[in-house]
């Protein structure tokens, strides 16, 4: 990876709304119901303004926010919707002829605005959106909105690592490698303007470089320090004390550290803790609090002291074996769930190179969780420094089959496998797969080709689709997932699609197929040709065949009678529960064959 891309297309502020598909229908309804509302809730910086504008998008609706300056205002902040001198009594008859009512910040109302805002919903005649960060202090009359009930209560999460990949690269013609993007996952800390801050600047400095033989492009070196940044960390560089700044530091440069560590000290650790900034599990490992101060810290500290405290690549080989050992013994195991392994996210955020053994095996497990592209990124660090490397190839050769990001090069029984299946020879893939790993065969439909050959869940899978048992595949594919194999789960459901003698639970079946398959990172395997269709409407279904022919929006208008925008919106909901980013994934979608027997 050398090439920077200073020039490449960016979006401007503010990012394109994208995710969170769910969260915005039921905001909708509630938009669209008589009476009531709905209080948003979630941490700083979640997007909850940004979802409640885009559902009320086209209404006809009275804005309000709070505001830290005015707290102590009354009513300021329906200044502009009352008159000067107004009491609250007066104020809800002015304003229960408003429809629809969105007040944001509502954390920060002052007094009578927050009583206004609670008698509005207990009268029940104006439709209320409120907003509120959680955490900050609130108005009782603000609070009692959900913990008295009156007003159902929308709390948001961060934003998944799925419809992070999705926004990191909304409006823009750079992809981004997905080592990348779990990196900004993890750092931003479900914080949207932050991420934004951070992916700004890392563009804007250069630290963009092409990944060889893709079209992504990765970040890889220190966290920029911007002033949003050092505003999120202040707090940890701002120490006052110095040894608890030098604990900090110790914990930024070697974390996790054991209690009994030479460098901490319990007491220090004892006041860090009480604030909220490290945390100690059950095992004595102590680390910082969050992704993000660790990075800050190394990037403030000066070239000498981070040369005096840090545990540079050569010095952390003992903790990867111990990572390495800890994912091999998951995989023997059969349960892949996720598993701390923060020395090899930080050697390869640092650009340090990485062991192959390691590399690979981290590939597997990420494949064996159906994350195929992030597999094939950990494939491509080992193959950096050690280009020939076998286990690498055919990890990266597996990944890259498996997700219909090209035809890998077939270096071994099971990447042969895997590329004939990708090129759509699916007697040549059952073939090869009978003489490689027996699961291969289970997976491309043909189970009598494993037959005695595996054990627990996988023998259990292999038995109930050479019985064509629709309940027994939904069982196994409920115990893969319950293991992490997403993947894995998502195939035994779509082979239970057509098991199933009961249409409701073939239905079923195969809804959670797809909702399994979107967590894949555009898997585009054998068993879920033809599957993913199923989710939407006849019109989706319709406009999704004619957008994947390579029609315009304007031209499906102009042939079905429908509007340009209507073309969009229903494109919009298709991409949202098919997992797919823009047109480019719908030829796959609309066109792969179905898996035709052994």
């Amino acid at each position: 990876m050398t090439t920077s891309l200073r020039d490449t297309k960016w979006p401007e502020a503010p990012w394109p709304f994208t995710g969170r598909a769910d969260e915005l229908e039921q905001v909708r309804r509630s938009v669209a119901a008589g009476r009531g509302g709905l209080v948003v809730t979630g941490p700083a910086g979640a997007g909850k303004t940004r979802l409640v504008t885009e559902a009320v998008r086209g209404t006809d609706c009275v804005r309000a926010a709070g505001t830290p300056e005015t707290r102590d205002i009354p009513f300021a902040a329906f200044a502009h919707l009352l008159p000067e001198q107004v009491t609250l009594h007066r104020a809800v008859q002015l304003l229960t002829g408003v429809r629809l009512l969105l007040v944001d910040d509502a954390h920060l109302l002052d007094a009578a605005s927050a009583a206004l805002v609670h008698q509005l919903a207990v009268h029940g005649r104006t439709r209320l959106l409120v907003v509120a960060t959680d955490g900050a202090p609130a108005p009782g009359a603000v609070s009692r909105l959900w913990s008295g009930e009156l007003l159902p209560r929308l709390a948001l999460q961060p934003l998944p690592r799925e419809e992070t990949a999705e926004l990191l690269t909304a409006g823009t013609d750079t992809a981004l490698e997905p080592l990348t993007v779990d990196r900004l996952h993890r750092l931003g800390g479900g914080d949207l303007r932050l991420l934004r801050d951070l992916l700004t600047a890392v563009h804007a400095g250069g630290r963009l470089v092409r990944v060889p033989d893709t079209d992504q492009r990765a970040w890889r070196g220190p966290v920029p320090l911007t002033p949003a940044v050092r505003e999120r960390a202040a707090h940890v560089l701002d120490r006052a004390r110095t040894e608890e700044r030098e604990t900090l530091e110790r914990l930024a440069f070697a974390e996790p550290l054991p209690l009994d560590a030479d460098a901490l000290d319990l007491r220090t650790l004892e006041n860090l803790e009480a604030e909220g900034l490290v945390t100690v599990d059950d095992r004595g490992a102590t680390r910082l609090a969050h992704p993000l101060h660790g990075p800050v810290l190394r990037a403030a500290a000066g070239r000498l002291r981070a040369r005096r405290l840090a545990r540079t690549p050569d010095r952390t080989g003992t903790a990867l074996e111990a990572e390495r050992a800890a994912l091999a013994r998951r995989i023997a195991q059969a349960d892949v769930r996720p598993v701390e392994a923060p020395v090899g996210e930080w050697l390869v955020a640092e650009g340090a190179p990485l062991p192959t053994g390691y590399a690979a095996l981290r590939a597997r497990f990420a494949r064996l969780r159906g994350r195929l592209r992030e597999a094939a990124a950990w494939a491509r660090e080992g193959l950096r420094t050690h280009h020939d490397d076998p286990d690498c190839r055919t990890e990266l050769a597996l990944a890259t089959a498996q997700s219909g990001d090209g035809t890998p090069n077939a270096e071994g029984t099971a990447a042969a496998t895997w590329a004939a299946a990708a090129r759509g020879d699916l007697d040549a893939a059952v073939r090869t797969a009978g003489r490689g790993d027996p699961y291969d065969a289970v997976r491309l439909g043909a189970p009598e080709r494993a037959a005695d050959r595996l054990t627990g869940v996988f023998a259990a899978h292999a038995e109930a689709l050479a019985r064509a048992d629709g309940p027994a595949l939904d069982r196994v594919a409920e115990e893969l997932e319950r293991r992490g194999f997403l993947l894995f789960a998502a195939e035994a459901s779509a082979q239970a699609v057509g098991a199933h003698h009961d249409p409701r639970a073939a239905r079923t079946a195969r809804t959670r197929a797809a909702a399994l398959a979107r967590r894949c990172q555009g898997a585009r395997t054998p068993a879920l040709s033809g599957l993913v269709l199923g989710e939407l409407t006849a019109r989706q279904r319709q406009i999704v065949t004619l957008a994947a022919a390579g029609l315009s929006n304007r031209q499906i208008a102009e042939r079905l009678t429908l509007s340009v925008r209507t073309v969009g919106n229903h494109l919009y909901g298709a991409y949202t529960r098919l997992g797919a980013g823009d047109r480019g994934a719908l030829p796959w979608l609309v066109e792969l064959p179905e898996p035709q027997p052994a």
